[in-house]
């Protein structure tokens, strides 16, 4: 066995890990070592990854909480079978969102496009993990988290970093600002943070199993506060809506499997449009996107045609499944052809510099993206393997704290362009694009992937980049990545591409923004994969925080 460490809470570059038994991979050292733990003690990769999901909504704050959102691909060793979770938050029929919107303190105000209040769904997912897949006792998955909260874990200057920027959210509600401000300021790098309210709620989850936030205390409170604001919420709806299990959206490419979120999630769909594009385009005989300026006006554009389509893709229990339609190898091959004819055949460098100002780049700075949600990935001895997201989005009354438990609610919109939809009647799942990724080969995985951040436009890029260009785990994270075409002719990317780039766009009309050469918003991959040797390899990405461990 070699186990080579990544250190830990460190922002930069990393090294991947190899074990012969078990691999983990988080954004946080206390995440991973959890997820060690508990597989030491005779849990399996569903038992890691619960654990792991309690104490990171614990430690990562600024990026998770109890009550948000849970996301899961399940390789059951004893089956060979691949099972998906989504347990989004939910909007329930008869239970119209609701929006305690600040305008001042101590005042409220309901502004349309504002987050809404929604039935959470963390815990509901938890429990469908547990009931399903695990083996150790609900109280032992519930120690570290536990542990934590009493404790107090040390602010990292990330973590810093995040909450200073998403903080504002929670300073308009008493709770919130009693929660992260307890004497007016942030907790500062270094200093141990420790919640005797959130430790409370930890050890009483531990004492009831996850009904605690269904039906018990937590739940009752979490109704109260709803109808004090205004929220005609009731405890029976907090279960309405069970989480939804199936075998997620397949797909074939270069000789392997991928596996992803099922509709009414994009990434599976959106992901075999993009890589379906490029493989029309022989993208690997153009060139990488980080070397060759063709090969990164297709990619980018073929990231817009991908959001635009799944624009119209909605919960297939309540609208028509666009699945097919819209994965259909013809309408993929039109799609090519139209990117390949509508490159301009003249040099529009001129026109670039007339009426953009620069032949090449805009330093229009970085991307104002999602910062948050975590990432897991882990694998057992028994070939177990789960790559699951935990995130603060979708669940719970926005700016509200709960028993130590922060919430940011739903930014769900009727918008064909919004990342989130969510529909009030009918009782279907919100849509969203999350990244939980899984490639089979022989019906087995060798690897899996995810990641928080722009998840729906940096998933398909690590993928052809492992898949396509045949780079290791670790190069496809680390290579530069470019965010979807944009309408005024821009191309915002990572300002590590070769120096030709920039100009080499500017002759096909376009701009290039230059991001910072690691913007965090880009994400950061939880990964682990299997070697043709049987030995476990796990990385976790440069451009956050995260360690990634085995043994």
């Amino acid at each position: 066995m070699t186990t080579v460490a990544a250190e830990p809470g460190r922002v930069g570059p990393k090294e991947p890990v190899t074990g012969r038994r078990a691999v983990a991979s988080s954004q946080h050292r206390i995440v991973t070592d959890t997820m060690l733990d508990t597989l030491r003690a005779g849990g399996n990769a569903v038992d890691a990854a619960i654990a792991g999901s309690l104490v990171q909504a614990v430690v990562q704050q600024d990026m998770t909480n109890h009550t948000g959102t849970v996301t899961a691909l399940v390789h059951d060793a004893k089956t060979g079978e691949v099972a998906e979770l989504n347990s989004m938050g939910t909007i329930v029929p008869g239970l119209a969102p609701f929006a305690p919107i600040p305008a001042g303190k101590g005042f409220y105000a309901v502004v349309p496009g504002t987050p809404r209040a929604v039935t959470p769904g963390f815990m509901p997912g938890m429990k469908a993990l547990y009931e399903r897949f695990a083996t150790l006792p609900w109280a032992r998955l519930c120690e570290s988290a536990v542990h934590w909260a009493e404790e107090g874990h040390v602010v990292t200057s990330f973590e810093h970093l995040v909450m200073a920027q998403t903080v504002d959210f929670f300073l308009y509600t008493e709770s919130g600002r009693r929660h992260f401000t307890p004497d007016g300021h942030l907790p500062q790098v270094g200093d141990r943070w420790a919640s005797p309210e959130l430790a409370e709620t930890m050890r009483a989850l531990a004492a009831e199993g996850p009904d605690h936030f269904l039906t018990g205390k937590w739940a009752q409170d979490f109704v109260a506060r709803g109808n004090a604001l205004g929220w005609d919420v009731k405890l029976e709806h907090l279960t309405a809506i069970p989480p939804r299990w199936s075998s997620g959206h397949r797909w074939e490419h270069k000789g392997s499997t991928v596996v992803q979120q099922s509709a009414p999630e994009r990434q599976g769909i959106f992901c075999q449009i993009v890589l379906g594009i490029l493989d029309e385009l022989d993208i690997t005989s153009v060139g990488h996107w980080s070397e060759n300026a063709e090969a990164l006006y297709y990619l980018a554009h073929a990231l817009r045609r991908a959001t635009l389509e799944t624009g119209i893709l909605n919960d297939p229990a309540v609208f028509g499944d666009t699945t097919g339609p819209l994965t259909s190898p013809a309408l993929i091959r039109g799609f090519a052809d139209i990117l390949r004819n509508a490159r301009a055949r003249v040099d529009l460098t001129e026109h670039v510099t007339l009426t953009r100002g620069m032949p090449a780049m805009a330093a229009s700075g970085a991307s104002k993206q999602p910062a948050g949600s975590c990432e897991l990935t882990v694998v057992d001895e028994q070939g177990n393997w789960v790559q699951l997201m935990n995130t603060l989005q979708s669940g719970g009354i926005p700016g509200e704290v709960v028993g130590g438990v922060p919430m940011v609610g739903s930014h769900a919109m009727n918008s064909l362009t919004s990342p989130i939809e969510g529909w009030v009647t009918g009782g279907g799942r919100m849509r969203s694009i999350l990244s939980n990724t899984m490639v089979l080969r022989d019906g087995k995985p060798w690897l899996s992937l995810g990641s928080p951040g722009n998840v729906h436009c940096t998933v398909p890029q690590v993928l052809s980049n492992i898949l396509d260009f045949g780079m290791d785990p670790y190069a496809a994270d680390d290579a530069p990545r470019c965010l979807p075409y944009e309408d005024d002719h821009t191309i915002s990317v990572e300002s590590r591409v070769a120096p030709d780039v920039p100009a080499g766009l500017a002759k096909l009309g376009v701009l290039t923004n230059p991001l910072p050469e690691y913007d965090y918003h880009m994400g950061t991959y939880q990964m682990a994969w299997r070697d043709e040797d049987g030995s476990l390899g796990a990385c976790t990405g440069p451009r956050r925080e995260g360690v990634a461990d085995g043994f």
